[in-house]
């Protein structure tokens, strides 16, 4: 199963209102393990950047002036995205720009080129109702570092969501699919060793094992007034099934 984690930063919070993408990062993911495969632009939106955003992710219009249009990248960001199952903290969010852009250059729906979206801060929500579960706090309820994340930025973003994700939904069957799968997150094929021509010693008891088992039997029949279950013989003339009172 591919997984893309995608984090964007932004001009400001309303697509609707002229406000333009300028930074996208992606991390790939293969069968839940990070590959080191990831995807990253800054983009010249091709408008100024108001100072509360810049407060936000330290990106400037001066700095982003010489960085290429969304239409020099969105190919690239197309090929990388698709058939994959994206990640996203407050998906809305991010979709709604990259909607937004691709319909700006006249290519179809963003999300008619990937498989589904999983919105981590409605997962967050359900896993711990009444708490925030912003990505900082997430990071600390889960024990992630992210001591080096001093501004939002997509890239790392992204990178932190993934182990975010993993922690999340690293339940017993996540951790069985991550044991026994047979293909690395390169695409190696581990086929699993055979067992069969293995013998497995059977120990038996010893008479003083027998014993001592014995022994504690009578003190757990003893201690329970002669109630014990393994006590109670069913007559061989009882069909299989039927209880004895």
């Amino acid at each position: 199963m591919r997984q893309i984690v995608l984090d964007t930063e932004t001009t400001g919070l309303n697509h609707a209102t002229g406000d333009r993408l300028i930074e996208i990062g992606c991390v790939e993911l293969v069968n839940r393990r990070l590959t080191g495969r990831n995807l990253h632009f800054y983009i010249n939106p091709e408008r100024d950047v108001p100072e509360d955003a810049v407060a936000i992710h330290g990106l400037t219009a001066e700095f982003l002036a010489d960085k290429p249009k969304f239409a020099e990248v969105m190919h690239e960001i197309q090929a990388f995205v698709r058939d994959a199952e994206l990640i996203i903290h407050n998906a809305a969010f991010d979709m709604g720009f990259l909607e937004m852009e691709f319909k700006l250059h006249n290519l179809p729906p963003f999300r008619d080129h990937v498989a589904s979206v999983i919105d981590t801060l409605r997962e967050a929500r359900q896993m711990f109702p009444g708490k925030r579960n912003s990505l900082d706090a997430l990071c600390d309820r889960l024990g992630i570092s992210n001591a080096h994340r001093t501004l939002h930025g997509a890239l790392l973003d992204a990178e932190l969501l993934a182990e975010v994700y993993l922690a999340m939904t690293r339940g017993q069957n996540s951790l069985v699919i991550d044991m026994l799968d047979g293909t690395s997150a390169g695409g190696e094929d581990r086929r699993a060793a055979d067992l069969s021509a293995l013998t497995l010693p059977v120990l038996l008891a010893t008479e003083t094992e027998l014993s001592a088992h014995m022994g504690v039997l009578k003190e757990l029949d003893k201690a329970s007034g002669g109630k014990t279950v393994w006590k109670i013989e069913v007559p061989s003339e009882v069909p299989v099934g039927t209880t004895v009172q």
